[in-house]
């Protein structure tokens, strides 16, 4: 996985604003992909999140996958 790519979300994020399925750009690589800083952003781009997360916790989209909507309002 290289910066710019869309990952997607593997596990929830203990602050509960994060869900598996979730998708999210890389920003950067370190140690050789060991981890990624990942940004997550609403659909009009507002960012709600940069999450450092090790490469586990995050997989490449599949070419077959759509996109589906998430309202963050229904969580708070």
């Amino acid at each position: 996985m290289n910066e710019f790519d869309l990952v997607v979300l593997q596990d929830d994020i203990a602050d509960g604003r994060l869900k598996s399925g979730d998708v999210g750009t890389i920003l950067t690589v370190y140690n050789e992909g060991q981890a990624f800083e990942v940004e997550f952003v609403t659909l009009t781009g507002e960012a709600i999140a940069i999450e450092t997360l090790l490469a586990h916790q995050i997989r490449p989209v599949r070419s077959s996958e759509v996109l589906a909507v998430r309202d963050m309002t229904l969580q708070e």
